[in-house]
């Protein structure tokens, strides 16, 4: 085995043990989407009228993504927890290798995702979400939402690392909620202002809520959408990429000179 992937394995166990012995932030990360689908599908459904598709199977997807998404801020805090409380320096005096500690925390926050969008999903279908594009398209789907949650937890990273700060790092966090109101994750992007829709269709959640919509045999593409939109599977591959291009070589540098 190489070393990279022994010592990645050893911080992936870290990581989850970690996990574990903090239930509340867990707790909170699994019921939040949930009371989420359960309030705007309830309180904003009947006052949202979606072409072609009840709004609870329109939501279902874009609050899977928009929850992917929030990888951006567990990943920020968790690393800059580390550096804060200097444990990314007693790493750092180790002979691990120095992309195995963020690559860890990335995949542990992996499996804990696919393991919470099974209740999610559970609750989705109680409240008449269906999947009508078949199982091997379901489970595309649910492969490229986790790729996605892959790639924003090394965004993440990056930036906890950056702050080195529990604090700021939670503040800057926070601000990762309105990402999704700037999609198509909770509402249609057609009815927006022209320029408002371009920035909307032009971020990753968009496509990657549109690639789920379509897989899960939900909603059709909208009529005259941005590239990303237009063809979103394709569309969600290439933010993923792109993101993961620029974001993972950053966040092993900035992990091996210690967060500085």
């Amino acid at each position: 085995m190489s070393t990279l992937a022994y010592d990645g394995t050893a911080m992936l166990g870290r990581q989850l043990r970690r996990m574990r012995n903090n239930p509340g932030l867990l707790i909170l990360t699994q019921t939040m989407p949930v009371s989420m689908l359960l309030f705007f599908g309830y309180v904003f459904g009947s006052a949202l009228a979606v072409p072609g598709a009840e709004y609870r199977s329109f939501l279902v997807p874009g609050l899977l993504v928009a929850t992917a998404a929030g990888g951006v801020m567990t990943g920020m805090f968790q690393s800059a927890q580390d550096v804060h409380r200097g444990v990314t320096d007693r790493f750092r005096t180790l002979p691990v290798s120095r992309a195995a500690v963020p690559a860890g925390q990335a995949v542990a926050d992996v499996l804990v995702t696919a393991a919470g969008t099974v209740p999610f999903l559970l609750v989705g279908l109680a409240v008449g979400w269906r999947v009508e594009g078949g199982a091997a398209a379901a489970a595309g789907a649910l492969a490229l939402l986790l790729l996605f949650r892959f790639a924003c937890v090394w965004i993440g990273v990056f930036l906890g690392l950056l702050t080195r700060n529990e604090e700021a790092a939670g503040q800057l966090g926070g601000a990762t909620f309105l990402l999704p109101l700037l999609s198509s994750a909770y509402i249609p992007t057609e009815g927006l202002p022209g320029w408002l829709r371009t920035v909307a269709e032009w971020n990753p959640i968009s496509a990657v809520a549109t690639a789920l919509r379509e897989l899960f045999g939900n909603a059709s593409v909208p009529e005259g959408a941005a590239w990303p939109v237009a063809h979103p599977v394709a569309g969600s591959l290439a933010w993923c990429a792109v993101l993961l291009a620029v974001f993972v070589p950053l966040a092993v540098r900035r992990y091996a000179h210690g967060g500085r």
